[in-house]
């Protein structure tokens, strides 16, 4: 064996040598990048390079890193489409995740494959979602259980809830979002403190474009708002009961039964828009003490406002006009009467004001060019077949046709829709 023989075989071990401890040397980086991607006390950012479900650069695996940092991180979704085969891991570091669409991409997830649960799960607080649509999800687009949480420029389509909030969530702002064809677009089971829902969207919904139901009054201090909203062909546009809600310069546009659904107490409707030729109005049913003024309702097939079985109703400054009916107060409690004042119907097809069983205040109200008559007042059997008298109390008003009161001991409940509605909660 000659020397330059050894010397090529000493190199070529060496060479391998060094291949080996560098090839050690990247795994070990990359694990170590895989269990501590972000500094301690440092902000990151983690990209999702992958349409895969799992697997490096996935958006799964950036979830499971984000949960495991020491600070806020920021996960950027920067391929168009991800297809999700089971539930993602739940947003829970609690410095924080936000997770943003890339500058250069749709930032599409489909959730049409998973047989229940969430597409994003935000049990973690500070944390937030900009940009991406999510669809074709069985149950919530996201579901939220915890504070300080934000979304903004997302589209949420076609599942079951758009956002579906948590009794023990608070500090939430859903702002210039698209939520579209879902069964519901913003479900809230509590009053949430410091909760905005505000410059969305919402068109298309099976049920309710945000339904927030109670069955027991709760009417924590710092109220949900929903404000400069757009509905649009929904079903009902929000129902809302017993829990501390505004509802303040929203657009209903043709809504197919009801824009406002109002239900037990806490509640305040103030100068909404409402239009269409639909059966698009104001509906108190059972209600204490809610606030409904400064609103304007035109072109509806029914009463823009109806107070029913309600007491301590206050409905006042509202503009009604071309409408088949203004006002209707229907089997209220005497004792805790309803008032309406200052109220402007103009050219109701068939009749300004109707009172049907109820002894409601009426204060300064205008009814102008009445079809039938500005004020018609009935009694009306109740469900039982109990009678229930009409005698409002009547100061100011003004009517530029004569009065029509009619006093019938045994109308039919039926036509003055009388008996409660049957409304079931998502």
């Amino acid at each position: 064996m000659n020397i330059k023989s050894v010397d090529r075989r000493l190199a070529g071990s060496a060479a391998l040598f060094l291949a080996l401890v560098l090839f050690a040397a990247l795994g070990y980086w990359y694990d170590a990048s895989r269990s501590n991607p972000v500094q301690p006390g440092q902000a990151a950012t983690l990209n999702v390079t992958s349409t895969a479900d799992q697997g490096p650069g996935s958006l799964r695996e950036a979830l499971f890193l984000a949960a495991t940092a020491d600070a806020r991180t920021t996960i950027v979704v920067q391929v168009d489409r991800i297809a999700v085969a089971t539930p993602l891991p739940p947003l829970v570091n609690p410095h924080g995740i936000g997770i943003v669409a890339g500058p250069e991409s749709h930032s599409e997830i489909d959730g049409q494959a998973l047989s229940s649960g969430p597409v994003f799960d935000v049990d973690g607080p500070n944390s937030s979602i900009e940009g991406l649509t999510i669809r074709n999800c069985p149950a919530a687009g996201v579901l939220l259980r915890a504070a300080q949480f934000r979304m903004a420029t997302t589209t949420i389509e076609a599942c079951d809830v758009g956002v579906d909030i948590a009794a023990n969530a608070a500090d939430v702002a859903l702002e210039q979002n698209r939520f579209a064809h879902n069964r519901v677009g913003v479900r809230l089971a509590a009053s949430i403190p410091n909760a905005l829902v505000s410059g969305n969207r919402f068109n298309g919904h099976s049920d309710a474009g945000v339904w927030a139901v109670r069955s027991e009054p709760d009417l924590r201090e710092g109220s949900t708002i929903v404000r400069d909203n757009e509905f649009r062909e929904d079903r009902m546009g929000v129902v809302a009961g017993n829990l501390s809600m505004r509802l303040e310069k929203n657009k209903f546009l043709d809504i197919r039964e009801t824009a406002i659904h109002l239900i037990g107490e806490g509640l305040a409707v103030r100068a909404n828009r409402i239009s269409g030729s639909a059966a698009t109005r104001i509906l108190a049913e059972n209600t204490r003490g809610v606030v409904i003024e400064q609103n304007e309702l035109d072109r509806l097939s029914t009463y823009g406002i109806m107070v029913k079985g309600s007491a301590s109703t206050l409905v006042r400054a509202n503009l009604i006009h071309n409408c088949a009916y203004g006002i209707a107060f229907v089997l209220g409690d005497g004792s805790h009467p309803s008032t309406a004042v200052d109220n402007s119907i103009v050219a109701p097809q068939y009749r300004g004001i109707d009172v049907i069983g109820d002894s409601p205040i009426l204060r300064h109200n205008n009814v102008l060019q009445a079809g039938k008559a500005p004020l018609h007042v009935e009694n009306v059997d109740r469900p039982d077949r109990s009678l229930a008298k009409a005698n409002p109390f009547r100061d100011g008003n003004s009517f530029d046709k004569g009065e029509t009161a009619v006093a019938a001991d045994h109308s039919d409940p039926s036509r003055a829709q009388a008996g409660p509605s049957q409304a079931v909660a998502p």
